[in-house]
This record gives structure tokens, sequence and C-alpha cells, in this order.
């Protein structure tokens, strides 16, 4: 089964989580996945895009890396470094 295509997230949210990474904030993110809606703390690493979309590089709450689909995130909210 092929993912549904990519929808790109606007350009001012982008540069939200580029400055989060540069500045080692952590997020609050809130997304989807097979119709669940998940909240979690991340720690953010780094952006990329394959396959057509763009992608989160994080550390997850069990501190494993991960790649989620910025599409999938329904929001974000940037922490104090300390949260």
């Amino acid at each position: 089964m092929r993912p549904p295509e990519y929808r790109p997230i606007p350009c001012e949210r982008y540069s939200e989580l580029e400055l989060c990474i540069m500045h080692g904030r952590p997020l609050r993110i809130r997304w989807r996945r097979a119709g669940l809606d998940y909240v979690a703390r991340v720690t953010p690493l780094d952006l990329r895009t394959r396959r057509g979309a763009e992608y989160l590089i994080l550390l997850d709450p069990g501190g494993r890396r991960q790649w989620w689909r910025l599409d999938r995130m329904l929001e974000f909210e940037p922490l104090a470094a300390s949260a």
C-alpha cells in the first residue's frame, strides 16, 4: 500500500522547527498515526527530505531516534530547554 501524498507544512512552521533544532529546544508534538492522535515531548535533531516528503528527525521520549513526516504533525509547541 502506497502512503498518502505528502502535503507540505507552511514555511513559517518549518522555520520554527529549524530554530528549535538550532537552539536545542524540545517540542511538545501532537500527531496522527493510524487514525489515532498522540502527544509527546521530543527532542528535534534535524529536518530531511526523502522520497518527496519532509521529515523531522527526533529523539522520542524513550531516547530512540525516529523520522516523523511533517504533514502528520497536527501541532507543535516549543518548550523551554529545561522543560
